[in-house]
């Protein structure tokens, strides 16, 4: 089964003979990861293309506990094992600038952004390809999971989920334009993050068994509101059940999201049962913190969703049926989608959705196909 997924027109055009001469260029992002390894070395066997290796650094360590420098060491150790040029990448003034003021902005007014889908769209499908097309590249390869495909009808490409559904990274990457997607190539579009770890060990790279990253770089291990504290002015306000009742004081509407439990700071409440309490609103008129036990108030079946971008770079139609996200992880749902405007539509689910958060973006599918996404409003 892996085997298969080593042959070359998986990465290229099966009708191009490629020479020594014409091979095409290919920068590899090398983020230290067992992913992009085993990515650069699906590349460096298939002997069609020329594998540049780069470390993108897009955060100032001195700002947070971002393990970059462990990270580009790996990177470059895999360079050397796979003899291929390596070279690091200083996006992080690009990334303050596009990705975390913005993700400042959204959650100073109260709602909660996805910095991940904000990087791939201007960062590692953004200034990245800009300057590997400067260096040459014909293409960028990544070690997401998802996969592409060229669409004969339509003439455009499309993104799909990959085969590892479990990891699958469509999601964050809803909101790239046709160009970004017929420059990237995607190696592990038809193995399991099982299959990687096993070819990592079979190659011997040095972080075949390294821990995959999770949440998001800037906040590293520590606790986000804590990391939200050193950037954002405390507001405090009343905490209040949903009946009215006064029950507590919060630190600011910007540190707290829909559906949270923990850290309220409440305890047990005098004269309620006992049980978990939820974040069911937040009033920013009266900078109240609505909270309650019934989690059924956090259900809703219809959203509105801004700045909507389309992987084929325009709407499916102005009313259409379709599943979609409102989270990674989640399974989709069906829903109907009505535009009401260039960038704007309205969502309704047929089947009520928990905690639909603000900020947060929707990601819409047929079938397999990523279709494009917003920002929930």
């Amino acid at each position: 089964m892996i085997n298969d997924n080593l042959r070359p027109d998986v990465f290229f055009d099966p009708n191009t003979k490629y020479t020594k001469n014409n091979k095409p260029r290919v920068i590899v992002g090398l983020s230290g990861g067992v992913d992009s390894a085993v990515s650069a070395k699906l590349l460096v066997d298939s002997g069609q293309c020329e594998v540049i290796g780069v470390f993108l650094k897009n955060w100032n360590e001195k700002d947070a506990q971002c393990p970059a420098s462990t990270d580009a060491i790996d990177a470059r150790m895999v360079a050397e094992k796979l003899k291929i040029p390596f070279y690091t990448f200083d996006y992080s003034q690009q990334y303050r600038a596009q990705v975390f003021e913005y993700f400042l902005s959204e959650n100073r007014a109260g709602r909660t952004p996805n910095p991940d889908i904000l990087c791939n769209k201007y960062i590692k499908f953004g200034v990245f390809l800009e300057q590997a097309k400067q260096l040459g590249a014909t293409f960028i390869a990544t070690g997401h999971y998802a996969k592409k495909k060229f669409n004969d009808e339509t003439e455009q490409y499309e993104l799909l989920i990959p085969e590892d559904k479990n990891k699958d990274q469509t999601y964050f990457m809803h909101a790239i334009n046709q160009d970004q997607l017929a420059k990237s190539i995607f190696p592990l579009a038809d193995i399991t993050k099982p299959e990687v770890r096993k070819l990592a060990k079979k190659w011997e790279f040095n972080n075949a068994n390294k821990k995959d990253s999770t949440g998001i770089c800037f906040v590293g291990e520590r606790n986000y509101s804590k990391f939200l504290q050193e950037y954002l002015k405390k507001k405090p306000g009343k905490i209040v059940t949903y009946e009215g009742r006064i029950v507590g004081e919060h630190i600011g509407l910007s540190f707290y999201t829909l559906g949270q439990r923990r850290e309220l700071g409440i305890g047990g409440i005098s004269g309620e049962p006992e049980g978990s309490w939820f974040v069911i609103k937040k009033k920013f008129d009266t900078n109240e913190l609505i909270i309650s036990q019934d989690e059924k108030l956090l259900l809703s079946d219809t959203i509105k969703v801004q700045n909507c971008s389309w992987i084929s770079g325009r709407i499916p139609a102005k009313n259409f049926t379709c599943d979609a996200k409102v989270r990674y992880r989640q399974e989709s749902r069906k829903c109907k989608v009505q535009q009401i405007s260039e960038d704007e539509v309205v969502v309704q689910f047929e089947i009520p959705q928990r905690a639909i958060t603000p900020g947060q973006s929707v990601v819409f599918y047929d079938e397999d196909v990523c279709l494009g996404g917003g920002e929930i409003s």
